[in-house]
């Protein structure tokens, strides 16, 4: 327990006084350290979380987030009973059958690569692309979804249709790097497809080589009559992927194998892991920093308050009482750093979009431009056990670096102290 003398006698030292105004300054100094170190770990990991979502979100608008194939990649028949067991795992929102294939886009302009994905119009209308967000649009930026029905029409991503030169109710041409046989040999298969739509997902790859294309015709276009190329398992949420894998294994049964999201982005999904640990150690060592300055702010006012220290011993005070007033110093400092480094971080965090609005037109620039990040402001996500484990490491350190001053004082000799005076 605290007595009330030693509260008082912490509060005393910590108030400035003119003669002790070096040491006060650094104190204040201390807990600007603190503040800043605090609020700049929260608002860095906070942003960092939101971009990953994000980055996520964009890499997963068009793909499952499981992906159910045969064991040797061959094509499924008797794909319905196994959408239908699917459909009813825990955690599993939608599973569609797919058929995919690659193909060449031939345009007025000039000719990409595309990745045809057949998917059945009533899963469309389930999809990513079709659903509206907070402000009610959808991914879709022009043309409609109600148009794709079998027979001719295709949906394509921005970046594609800007590449080709075409727009919604032009005509491309596919080309299938299948061939088929004629009387004067082998020639590749080609047709015309009507686009309906348009979409952007706000991710390159995504938006610069998709191709929707209603299920019957894929089935027709690729040679897969009465076939799925694979099935797209949707999780409630993507992040539990080790939790649903068991559970879709098991309504899978044998003769299948699971591709999750994350091992189709291993590369990526193991960088932000990396850069996300090393910039939370970087940031910790700010903190550390500004706890130091607690230390030696600390060593100072011990060493200015000698005479003090000898007089409490004479009168009484035992060392664990000198030791605990000089702890409750250092305490305070920290622990009202971080409490109001949090605040900081916090409100930061929710004006973030102001500020960035007020600095870009103070300097006359955009800082996230929606048609390069496809994001319409800064992205943030707070992670309250983050949040927490922050906080904690900070008034952990701080109380830690009270440790080697307050000894110092408790170990103090009356005497020697009071020799000179």
């Amino acid at each position: 327990m605290i007595a009330a003398f030693e509260w008082m006698m912490a509060a005393r030292y910590l108030r400035a006084r003119r003669k002790d105004g070096f040491i006060s300054l650094t104190a204040v100094l201390s807990v600007v350290g603190i503040v800043l170190g605090v609020a700049t770990l929260i608002i860095v990991m906070s942003v960092m979380n939101g971009f990953q979502n994000t980055l996520i979100n964009q890499l997963l608008g068009l793909r499952g987030h499981v992906l159910v194939q045969t064991a040797f990649t061959q094509p499924l028949r008797d794909y319905q009973p196994l959408v239908d067991r699917l459909r009813k795992v825990d955690g599993v929102r939608d599973a569609r059958p797919i058929v995919e294939g690659q193909a060449m886009a031939v345009g007025p302009r000039q000719s990409a690569g595309v990745m045809v994905h057949g998917i059945r119009p009533e899963d469309m209308a389930r999809h990513d692309i079709a659903k509206a967000d907070s402000k009610g649009r959808t991914k879709v930026i022009a043309g409609s979804l109600e148009d794709f029905t079998p027979g001719d029409a295709i949906v394509l991503g921005t970046r594609l249709a800007d590449t080709l030169g075409v727009r919604p109710g032009d005509v491309i041409t596919l080309v299938s790097p299948q061939s088929t046989a004629t009387p004067f040999g082998s020639a590749p298969r080609m047709r015309d497809y009507t686009i309906v739509a348009v979409f952007s997902v706000g991710n390159v790859l995504f938006d610069s080589t998709y191709i929707f294309m209603p299920f019957e015709d894929a089935q027709t276009y690729f040679r897969q009559k009465d076939q799925a190329s694979e099935i797209e398992v949707v999780l409630n949420d993507p992040r539990a992927i080790d939790a649903a894998m068991p559970k879709i294994q098991a309504a899978a049964g044998e003769g299948f194998r699971l591709i999750s999201w994350e091992s189709l982005n291993a590369g990526l999904v193991s960088a932000l892991k990396v850069e996300r640990n090393v910039m939370f150690v970087i940031l910790v060592l700010i903190i550390l920093v500004a706890a130091f300055n607690i230390m030696s702010s600390l060593i100072m006012l011990v060493k200015d308050k000698g005479r003090d220290i000898a007089v409490l011993r004479t009168i009484g005070a035992s060392r664990r009482s000198v030791m605990k007033i000089f702890i409750l110093c250092g305490g305070i400092l920290g622990i009202s750093g971080t409490i109001i480094g949090f605040i900081l971080g916090v409100v930061l965090l929710n004006f973030r979009n102001e500020i960035l609005g007020g600095l870009g037109n103070l300097l006359n620039t955009t800082f996230f431009p929606p048609e390069v990040y496809g994001i319409d402001g800064l992205p943030a996500t707070m992670d309250p056990l983050e949040v927490g484990l922050v906080t904690g490491i900070a008034m952990l350190l701080s109380l830690l670096m009270t440790v080697y001053p307050a000894w110092r004082a408790a170990s103090l000799d009356p005497v020697e102290a009071l020799r000179y005076e």
